[in-house]
């Protein structure tokens, strides 16, 4: 597979499609959780999942662990094929702070920036620390954390094969996340928020801090559940986002002035 082949599922979208929305996953997880995603969503909003290297069908190549290489290789493989259709990010959690350092670096850059930034279960201020140093942790305290967050279940955690497929793209998601040093950055596009009325990783006002990363603050939709709250509500979440798309991505929008 080419490059764009490799982190896009699909690749390409329909030509009839008037934009594009990008989904990033979160810490350990790959393009399975957006599963159903692409059916929920209208067909005018051509739906591609990113595909971090070393989890599923790219476990076998080695993941990123420090955050600047990765946005390099992410705006690689968005700007491959010069589809010149506004496009939107969604994250969510470590998805959500690739997606705002994304839109950031692309302003810096003066590359095409998104026309609408969509972050779930993330902050740039507030948001649980890391902890220790993510390469000295030991795998069984790390399995520890995905099975509190409740992203799997505990049967499926006690597999041998699959943790060992697991903790290493667990291990390098939370080295990205360790390596994050929050500037205060602002995006030139719409930032709509979504969160987990009981996530244990986010304080009670982190999410305020988005209203001041953006001119056009869009709100924070608030649903019930812990920090995984995306597979109960993803439906509605997908909803919004496609009404928010249509509402804020016009033809020239997310193109750096």
């Amino acid at each position: 597979m080419n490059g764009a082949g490799r982190w896009l599922r699909p690749s390409t979208v329909d030509e009839a499609a008037r934009y594009r929305l990008l989904l990033l996953h979160y810490s350990g997880g790959g393009v399975s959780m957006y599963a159903e995603w692409p059916a929920w969503l209208p067909s005018d909003i051509g739906v591609q999942r990113v595909q971090l290297p070393g989890r599923q069908d790219r476990a076998d190549e080695l993941p990123f662990t420090e955050l600047n290489p990765l946005l390099d290789a992410l705006a690689d493989v968005v700007d491959t094929g010069h589809d010149e259709r506004p496009y939107a990010l969604f994250g969510h959690s470590m998805g959500a702070l690739l997606a705002y350092r994304f839109a950031v670096a692309q302003r810096g850059s003066g590359g095409r920036a998104p026309a609408l930034l969509g972050v779930a279960g993330w902050a740039p201020v507030g948001f649980a620390e890391i902890g220790a140093d993510p390469a000295a942790r030991s795998d069984e305290s790390i399995i520890d954390d995905v099975r509190g967050l409740g992203s799997m279940p505990s049967a499926a955690l006690n597999d041998r094969e699959l943790r060992t497929l697991l903790v290493p793209a667990m291990r390098a998601d939370l080295a990205v996340c360790a390596s994050h040093v929050d500037d205060g950055a602002v995006v030139g596009c719409p930032i709509a928020v979504y969160s987990g009325r009981d996530d244990p990783l986010v304080a009670p006002a982190a999410m305020r801090v988005w209203r001041d990363r953006t001119e056009r603050y869009l709100g924070n939709r608030v649903f019930p559940g812990g920090h995984m709250f995306i597979h109960d509500h993803g439906l509605a979440i997908a909803t919004d986002l496609a009404h928010l798309v249509h509402t804020h991505a016009s033809v020239g929008a997310g193109v750096t002035e």
